[in-house]
């Protein structure tokens, strides 16, 4: 374990914590492949009374599938303990533009939760969309990125779930939606407004339903871009992982650096049984 330097946001120790808000991919899995550590961490968390959220900017899963998901890897939760861009991005969309048709590029997680919130979410063929909403789609093809295009082009408003450059799976960091993101700007001239970390919508949330206050949670995360950044402009204490996607020598040259790193899950447990005593 390192330790930052604490910012005036940060506890004297992990002690001090009384909640989390965690990141999933990176953190808790690879793809389909567990990290080390992971069940016995949820089992030290409930022991000690520590409370949670789930909080990923992965909008492609609803948070029904990421409990069942859980579950296969012997980790139970409830949907309420789950929070995706996609939630919080339904949750924006229907407070600035209710009723809106919606071209979106993404899988299920991010569709469910705009119907969900009273969204119309069009058809492929469709070029009529007031919104393009633009979430990591494994399934992309030409004829999603062109209609995207087009929309966007006739002025639909470009909203994204996040902006993570990169993925990690068990077969190595791959794209993010962000590259889409790239992709439609370059073609349109569009610029999307982001919804999930680092912009403070998902850590609110997450906060109000925990009931917590920032100085008594924290957030775990692998990126310092998305989860250690958004943790220091919602004035929280954060974890860095290095089981995902940010190296010890760039956490080190952070202008934001974290709280606390570990290089995973396993480290993590035992400083913060051996803190509590």
């Amino acid at each position: 374990m390192t330790r930052a330097a604490p910012g005036p946001e940060a506890p004297h120790s992990l002690a001090d914590l009384r909640a989390l808000i965690i990141d999933i991919d990176g953190v808790l899995w690879r793809g389909d492949t567990a990290l080390p550590g992971l069940a016995a961490f949820f089992a030290f968390m409930r022991e000690r009374g520590i409370t949670f959220r789930l909080a990923t900017n992965n909008a492609s899963l609803t948070p029904a599938a990421y409990v069942a998901k859980l579950a296969r890897f012997g980790v139970h939760a409830a949907e309420e303990e789950v929070l995706t861009s996609a939630l919080a991005t339904a949750a924006y969309l229907r407070r600035e533009a209710p009723g809106a048709k919606v071209y979106v590029i993404g899988e299920e997680g991010i569709q469910q939760a705009l119907r969900e919130a009273g969204l119309r979410v069009v058809s492929e063929e469709d070029l009529t969309a007031d919104i393009v909403v633009c979430s990591m789609d494994r399934g992309l093809n030409w004829t999603k990125l062109s209609n995207a295009t087009i929309s966007l082009r006739r002025g639909a408003r470009f909203v994204a779930t996040n902006a993570d450059m990169t993925f990690p799976t068990e077969r190595g960091i791959t794209h993010g939606n962000g590259a889409i993101l790239a992709a439609l700007s370059a073609a349109s001239g569009a610029h999307p407004t982001v919804v999930g970390k680092p912009e403070p919508l998902l850590y609110e949330m997450a906060l109000a339903s925990l009931s917590r206050s920032p100085h008594e949670t924290a957030a775990l995360g692998d990126r310092l871009e998305t989860d250690i950044l958004g943790a220091h402009r919602a004035r929280m204490p954060s974890i860095l992982v290095l089981s995902g996607v940010a190296s010890a020598d760039e956490a080190a040259r952070a202008a934001c650096p974290p709280s606390w790193v570990f290089t995973g899950l396993p480290e993590l447990t035992h400083a913060w049984r051996s803190a509590l005593g």
